[in-house]
């Protein structure tokens, strides 16, 4: 089951809140990578301020209060959706953080948490686009335009493609990662995203 990102009292309603004295768990992962970021508590009222708010809203244990993560250092959890699981006792929320999601300044308050690697490089591209950092190849390319980007995933694809041919192994996947890495930035270019891809992917699977 999932609820939807915005007020539902009826899905609010569905969930266990007896098992866990009025509070369940939430566990949060990054949208884009799935690192799992960190475990938290909501309530009612909590969780019916995320939705509203679209920024991740828990009960703090030891605070005796409802707090929204970042609310002072301005890290806050941009909240993607929202799933209950098999018992409807524990949420899961995919949001994308704005910061290091841990209070120590990690990324994750599970040390190690597994991620995928492309997400994150995706997370970096966009970065790149925004900041334009001096001296970045990323910069350069969105600097150079759209056309430039395209023209670079289409050398990358010919030179892919002949490697599988005529190279070896490292040499074919040494090209495929260019390949990659251009498709991200170009991607980015037309405000689009690796994970805009992935979906495409899921519905023809269906």
């Amino acid at each position: 089951m999932s609820i939807e990102v915005r007020p539902s009292p009826q899905a609010l309603e569905s969930l266990e809140w007896a098992k866990g004295d009025g509070l369940l768990p939430a566990v949060v992962q990054d949208a884009d990578t799935l690192q799992v970021l960190m475990l938290g508590y909501v309530n009612a009222e909590s969780l019916h301020i995320t939705q509203v708010t679209g920024h991740m809203t828990f009960y703090s244990r030891s605070k005796h209060r409802l707090w929204t993560k970042g609310e002072q250092s301005g890290h806050v959890l941009a909240v993607q959706s929202i799933s209950v699981d098999c018992d409807a006792d524990t949420v899961l929320v995919l949001a994308r953080p704005a910061g290091p999601t841990c209070h120590t300044g990690a990324e994750s308050c599970f040390d190690g948490a597994p991620k995928d690697f492309l997400g994150g490089l995706g997370q970096l591209v966009a970065v790149r686009e925004t900041q334009r950092p001096p001296g970045s190849y990323t910069t350069s390319l969105f600097e150079g335009g759209i056309r430039r980007i395209a023209q670079k995933v289409g050398e990358e694809g010919v030179e892919t493609a002949l490697a599988a041919v005529a190279q070896d192994d490292e040499a074919l996947l040494g090209e495929s990662a260019d390949l990659l890495y251009h498709l991200l930035v170009l991607l980015r270019a037309r405000g689009l995203s690796l994970q805009d891809a992935r979906d495409v992917l899921e519905q023809r699977h269906r």
